[in-house]
């Protein structure tokens, strides 16, 4: 009978099968003697005969002895035909990757053996196969089979020294699309083969794995998340490898397509995971320039709560943190390129991330937006005035209100900005809006004492310092003098600004402004605040005193003998008495002392300070007063009445007899008020 596996003799196909080892690898050298033979005659015929009945008779038998025989006849017939291999390749190479996948661990231990053996064998002509040989590989390396596994091991080792001596030949594009079907597997396993693999070719020169760094980032980012160590190091170590490469040549990347990946893994609560993307968006940041600018509400979104971080362990991130708001801002501000790069900015979704870290609960990240929001104003103001409507109520309510004074100054900052901006280039944003400002400013230190107390002097002073002061106070005046105000509340904001204006430098131009009400404008500025000032007595005569208006404040000081003498008029004429003390008043000192006898402002200046005195109770105040006034020498004597007005009432055109009956119509209301009130709580 003819033999059916010709030309393999029944006694091999018999031992080829045998379930002992030693008798297969027998069997198995001795077809590697065939295979030698007829590789030397060149009778491919036979050779194929041959591979044809090891694939179809064995290694896809259901018995597993015929397999690991057919698979170590396979090896075997591949190192008897060297580098011959290369015209057999598909032949053998597809059935020994069937068997990787076998249900029997030893099937699949002699397949990842035989395997080696063929790569071994054929070297650089196996690349063509590297797809199918990846695939299966990948599989290898999960294997719950120890042995496979280290097989598995060896394997692969080889490969990548076959790929790396290939490097000219290897199909890098049809090697990503296998890198990017794996790279988001969970599997520990299966992370490191992934990472090892695009380890080994990114230190290949001749290939460029940068190019390709956009399709496997995010997944190079989630194995950043292992719970192994040595998986989180070897991810680490590539990641840095690619980013100084990116440094090294930017032009070799796209930057671009990379960045929203690093955006949403700079939010997530893994601190390397984090710091690293961070890192890379402050790289890019300097690198890509322009390109990089219509990321900038993401890149916000991603930094601007790492401002916050306070605990030393995030201290890095938020250094890194740092570091990109700075340089991203310093890259909108680029003189050479800064409108290219502000046209390039998404401006409605910056200013709607910004707005909603302006009530953040961290003072850096407020102090970061607060920044931004004033550079945009300062460099693109008539875009951002749009925006100015929606920012005012957040600015008011939530910054100016902040418990940190850095907040407030800067949100001062910010609406000075808004403010100067649009006035100065006639946009709709005019007076009458910054009054409506100040209404609203003054609507919350009516509902909240507290924040008067606390803010009122510095929010004041500091608008006064970045805005035009007289303006301010004009306009504050002008809103308190409306008839709907709370006269008490109108008293107390009187006395705020008045002390402000009595005591603080950057209104030295505004003083010096009201002590000359010669000239219309100054007069005009003065009668304003007059009748605002008569909300509180002592008020209008330390504004009388500043503006040396001295025949006036003795005929207030006249006046009080028949008003009511409260508390609170007790404890501001006491503040009046210090104030006179001030630098502020030394102008007023010094008139006291004029040589000449005729000198009409020093005898009603005497007259009016001798008036406050006998208003006051014999207390440290009533002293003070006291001692000064008895350091006047006595040149004009005591006359029974002075004629004449003082110089800078006799030089105004201010109607100072108007302003005198505005005055006690004032008081008269706060009079009747306090009354009204006093029944009340009688009830």
């Amino acid at each position: 009978m003819e033999n059916a596996f010709a030309p393999i003799s029944e006694a091999c196909i018999k031992a080829l099968s045998d379930k002992t080892y030693e008798k297969r690898k027998i069997a198995a050298l001795e077809i590697e003697k065939m295979v030698a033979d007829f590789n030397a005659k060149k009778n491919v015929v036979q050779i194929r005969r041959i591979i044809d009945v090891l694939s179809k008779d064995f290694v896809t038998s259901n018995d597993s002895n015929k397999k690991k025989g057919g698979l170590i006849a396979l090896a075997a017939t591949s190192i008897a035909l060297g580098k011959d291999t290369e015209k057999f390749l598909d032949e053998i190479v597809n059935p020994i990757l069937n068997c990787l996948m076998d249900t029997d661990t030893r099937v699949r231990y002699f397949a990842s053996e035989s395997l080696y053996n063929v790569v071994k064998v054929s070297r650089g002509s196996i690349i063509p196969q590297f797809p199918s040989l990846f695939t299966s590989l990948s599989r290898l390396v999960t294997d719950p089979d120890q042995t496979v596994k280290n097989g598995s091991e060896l394997l692969d080792r080889l490969l990548k020294d076959i790929v790396i001596e290939s490097s000219s030949t290897f199909d890098l594009d049809a090697f990503i699309p296998l890198i990017r079907e794996r790279i988001l597997a969970k599997n520990s396993f299966a992370r490191q083969f992934i990472i090892s693999w695009i380890s080994v070719l990114d230190a290949v020169p001749e290939i460029n794995m940068v190019v390709y760094l956009p399709e496997i980032l995010l997944g190079l980012f989630q194995m950043l998340e292992d719970n192994m160590p040595e998986i989180q190091r070897m991810c680490e170590t590539l990641l840095q490898q690619f980013l100084k490469t990116i440094k090294s040549n930017p032009t070799a990347a796209n930057i671009p397509e990379m960045m929203n990946v690093l955006i949403v893994q700079a939010q997530t609560s893994n601190t390397l995971v984090q710091f690293t993307a961070i890192c890379w968006i402050n790289e890019f940041v300097q690198l890509a320039g322009s390109d990089i600018i219509g990321f900038a509400s993401g890149i916000f979104t991603a930094i601007l709560p790492c401002l916050a971080f306070e605990n030393e362990s995030k201290k890095h991130i938020k250094d890194c943190a740092t570091a990109v708001n700075i340089h991203l801002l310093e890259l909108v501000s680029a003189k050479d390129d800064k409108r290219k790069n502000l046209d390039k900015m998404d401006l409605d979704s910056v200013m709607e991330v910004l707005r909603q870290y302006l009530i953040h609960s961290s003072v850096p990240t407020k102090i970061a937006v607060l920044k931004w929001i004033h550079h945009l104003f300062t460099e693109v103001h008539d875009e951002m005035s749009s925006h100015a409507k929606n920012l005012f109520p957040v600015l008011l309510r939530d910054c100016l209100s902040d418990s940190s004074d850095e907040v407030v100054l800067q949100a001062i900052v910010v609406l000075a900005e808004i403010v100067n901006s649009a006035t100065a280039k006639g946009s709709d944003f005019d007076q009458l809006q910054y009054k409506h400002f100040l209404v609203e400013l003054l609507t919350q230190f009516s509902e909240n004492k507290i924040f008067l107390e606390n803010r009122g002097t510095l929010i004041i002073r500091q608008l006064c310092r970045l805005l035009n002061a007289e303006f301010t106070y004009r306009t504050f005046a002008e809103i308190l003098l409306e008839e709907n105000i709370n006269l008490r509340f109108a008293s107390t904001m009187v006395r705020t600004l008045n002390m402000i204006l009595l005591t603080t430098s950057d209104l030295f131009d505004l003083r010096n402004s009201l002590r000359d009400i010669k000239t219309d404008k100054s007069a005009s500025l003065f009668e304003c605040l007059y009748r605002c000032w008569s909300h509180c007595a002592v008020s209008t005569l330390s504004l009388c005193l500043l503006a040396q208006c001295y025949q006036h404040v003795s005929e207030i000081v006249i006046l009080f003998a028949d008003m009511e003498i409260t508390v609170d008029f007790m404890v501001e004429i006491d503040k009046l008495v210090q104030l006179i003390e001030s630098p502020i008043f030394a102008s007023l000192r010094l008139a006291l002392v004029s040589h000449a006898n005729d000198n009409v402002d020093a005898q009603h200046l005497s007259r009016a300070l001798y008036g406050i005195l006998m208003l006051l109770p014999q207390t440290e105040a009533f002293n003070l007063l006291r001692n000064r006034l008895q350091c006047v020498p006595n040149y004009w004597g005591q006359p029974a009445q002075i004629k004449c007005k003082s110089t800078n009432e006799a030089q105004s055109m201010v109607n100072f007899d108007k302003l005198f009956t505005h005055f006690k119509k004032i008081q008269d209301l706060h009079h009747r008020q306090r009354l009204e009130q006093r029944k009340k709580n009688q009830f």
